[in-house]
């Protein structure tokens, strides 16, 4: 199979081999094609998000992905011959990072992608990591460290989180420190050797989870805000796209949680029953504490007050903002806990295999 061959799918295929299609051709994207490969339409990384957001069920066929799209236009294609710089132009008008390239009757002969055409591309915002709480709940660990700096593996979960910002375009970062800043002010330092620029936001009092952002200097990129307790392998740049392609004020990463109820619940209307669920796994969508937004909703935020994200959220709401929700399908865990802590390294998804000399110092 070449490699084009392995972004096709036809229009019966189920959603959930979309899915597994996107994940192992790795390009964000399945060409649906007919019996000879002539484009029905495409189904990106982002549309498997919202449709997973919507509900849509997972063994519906890709045409119901087609279908919901917002207009009736079809999809985006280019000729053979195209130059590099018409398509990077292109791409950019469309802000879009994949465009299908098809011969004279509409088969699918390439696929055009930003990655080849950009090598270098600077991901176009600013990332802010809020790394100034105390990890009470991760206490004794963070009694002599502060909670991002926790080992995982040989590094600090902080370097982690900054080298996948690094690796996805991200050069500014700012890091938002309190409780034993200066250790992660040392070991950073100006972000020189770590190959992207760092900047501190130092907090003479906690300010939440959305406070510092009220400090930052004026600028007109967007800032992706991540907490530094979040170890996660989500596509930020696929995050990008889909704040920019929504028209977002704000874009709130969420995450699917299940609760399986061990009872029989009963629905009531009054004292009518009206039907029962044996042991129904309730889904909900929870809060990843991974945010897009465009700077200028930082003029809702108090100075020098705690605000946190959801009264952010909720304010943004209330002033007819326009906040989105995106889905993180891929790997994602919260340290927030000693119980958080201990799973994410018997996880054994590490960049790094965890030494027991790190291990034993943070406990100590």
């Amino acid at each position: 199979m070449t490699l084009i061959d392995a972004l096709f799918v036809g229009p019966d295929t189920a959603v959930r081999d979309v899915i597994r299609h996107i994940d192992q051709n790795a390009k964000g994207i399945a060409l649906v094609v007919d019996d000879t490969r002539r484009l029905l339409g495409t189904v990106t990384d982002g549309d498997i998000r919202r449709a997973i957001l919507r509900g849509v069920d997972l063994a519906a066929p890709a045409r119901v992905l087609l279908e919901a799209r917002r207009s009736g236009a079809g999809p985006l294609t280019v000729p053979e011959g195209t130059c590099d710089a018409d398509l990077l132009h292109l791409m950019n008008e469309r802000t879009v990072r994949h465009i299908p390239i098809v011969d004279d009757h509409g088969r699918v002969v390439n696929l055009a992608l930003l990655s080849d055409l950009a090598r270098e591309f600077e991901l176009p915002l600013r990332a802010v990591v809020m790394a100034g709480g105390y990890g009470r709940r991760l206490r004794p660990l963070t009694e002599r460290v502060p909670k991002p700096m926790l080992p995982i593996g040989n590094h600090p979960l902080l370097e982690l989180l900054v080298r996948q910002l690094s690796n996805a375009g991200v050069r500014r970062i700012n890091i938002a420190t309190h409780y034993k800043g200066d250790q992660i002010a040392r070991y950073f330092g100006d972000g020189t050797g770590f190959g992207f620029d760092i900047q501190y936001i130092e907090e003479e009092q906690p300010l939440g989870t959305a406070g510092a952002l009220a400090l930052l200097p004026a600028c007109d990129e967007p800032l992706l805000v991540v907490n530094g307790d979040v170890l996660t392998d989500v596509d930020f740049r696929a995050m990008l796209h889909f704040h920019l392609d929504c028209s977002a004020d704000m874009t709130v990463g969420v995450r699917q949680y299940e609760i399986r109820v061990p009872y029989g619940v009963v629905e009531t209307n009054d004292v009518k029953v009206v039907g029962i669920s044996e042991k129904p796994t309730i889904r909900h969508f929870i809060n990843a504490g991974i945010y897009l937004l465009n700077h200028d909703v930082c003029r809702f935020i108090p100075t020098g007050e705690r605000f946190d994200m959801p009264d952010l959220i909720k304010v943004l709401i209330e002033n007819g903002q326009t906040v989105v929700s995106f889905l993180v399908r891929e790997y994602w865990a919260d340290v927030g806990t000693v119980e958080d802590y201990d799973r994410v390294i018997s996880e054994k998804r590490l960049l790094v295999a965890p030494g027991p000399e790190s291990h034993s110092r943070a406990r100590e």
